[in-house]
């Protein structure tokens, strides 16, 4: 059976004059405009042409074309493609992981998973030909998956351009975070607060936490929780700016709201007593203490599942790891404190490092975002 693989450029219908057999025929009268050259092919397998150039010659490519494909049997799709070409699909086919398989077109799902079952139970295929034995590939989609294997499509990478606002608020001048020498990344936790002081070389200076007993304690006290900020500010490093994390946690989430109440309380001791009192009153200072939406820590390594984020913990000892093995690592870490937090960032520790872990991370992110915004 045959079928026209591409729509003729007049719209023509499919009527049969008196006198005249055939599906297209040309009226006796008037005239119509010359068709390009068109194809047809073969249903049956795919691959034989017929060129089409009249309505004459497509009455009786038709009428010769009723009988089954006589190329079926004799042209197989090894013979559509060199040695070398067939070598090199069939090399993939039989050494490919499923999850490589997964990125050639038409692969993707459980074609891929399909070839892996079929070559492990028939053994490597040997022919280009036997590829069609494989459940849910036939000739056509064959055809498309070797093109595909020798003319592989090459995806430009983009690098994404963001914008300063959208991860630091409230809003400075891009240039003055660049004269930064260095920052201290702020997280508040529910009953401890963590910080990590990084320079623009990305060296690890200082990174502990301390706990905070009175915080979700009683009534919420004002006095006791401004003792226990004041305590944390006091231990504080010194540094161009300081990055106090700002929490996802919606307003419109009831059952987390005294968390978020909490959150925000600290938030904003720690901005009454770390920012200069001068800067507020002058435009041209910039302000010392700076948010970072979580959002966009968590965006930036990786770890967003959904709305929620997840622990940077193994981020953190992989950071560990190759500030000893690499060269050029990430994160330069001192000695004393890889020594101090090698086994705080365990599976299933009881330590209570997520506090630790997120004031690193954001303290990357907060270099590697600026060096990328636009």
């Amino acid at each position: 059976m045959w079928v026209a693989r591409r729509v003729l450029s007049s719209l023509v219908k499919r009527t049969q004059y008196a006198g005249q057999s055939g599906l297209f025929c040309r009226p006796q009268h008037g005239s119509l405009p010359e068709l390009e050259l068109r194809y047809l092919q073969c249903t049956c397998c795919w691959r034989s042409r017929v060129p089409v150039a009249s309505f004459e010659t497509l009455n009786a490519n038709l009428s010769s074309s009723n009988e089954p494909c006589k190329d079926d049997a004799s042209r197989t799709l090894d013979t559509c493609y060199t040695p070398e070409q067939r070598d090199a699909i069939l090399q993939l086919l039989n050494t490919a992981t499923p999850g490589e398989l997964a990125g050639i077109k038409l692969l993707r799902g459980r074609k891929s998973l399909n070839i892996v079952e079929y070559r492990t139970k028939n053994g490597p295929f040997k022919t280009l030909e036997s590829v069609v034995n494989v459940p849910l590939l036939k000739h056509k989609s064959a055809v498309i998956v070797f093109n595909s294997i020798l003319n592989p499509t090459v995806k430009k990478e983009r690098k994404v351009r963001i914008q300063l606002a959208k991860f630091i608020r409230p809003e400075v001048d891009k240039s003055w975070l660049e004269d930064a020498s260095s920052i201290v990344s702020l997280i508040c936790g529910t009953n401890k607060i963590a910080w990590a002081h990084v320079d623009r070389g990305m060296t690890v200076l200082d990174w502990q936490q301390v706990d905070c007993p009175n915080f979700l304690r009683g009534t919420y006290m004002a006095s006791a929780y401004l003792h226990d900020v004041s305590s944390v500010v006091a231990l504080l490093p010194s540094a161009d700016f300081y990055i106090i994390e700002k929490s996802s946690i919606s307003v419109q989430n009831t059952t987390l709201f005294p968390i978020m109440a909490h959150m925000r309380a600290v938030e904003a001791m720690l901005f009454a007593l770390l920012e200069p009192k001068n800067s507020l009153a002058e435009s041209n200072i910039p302000p010392r203490v700076l948010n970072m939406m979580r959002t966009a820590v968590g965006r930036h390594f990786g770890l967003m599942v959904g709305e929620s984020r997840t622990s940077g913990a193994q981020t953190v000892r992989q950071l560990m790891t190759e500030s000893v093995t690499q060269k050029l690592p990430r994160i330069n870490f001192p000695q004393d404190l890889l020594v101090k937090y090698r086994n705080s960032f365990q599976m299933g520790s009881r330590r209570g490092g997520e506090e630790l872990c997120d004031a690193l991370l954001q303290a990357i992110a907060f270099y590697e975002l600026l060096s990328d915004c636009s």
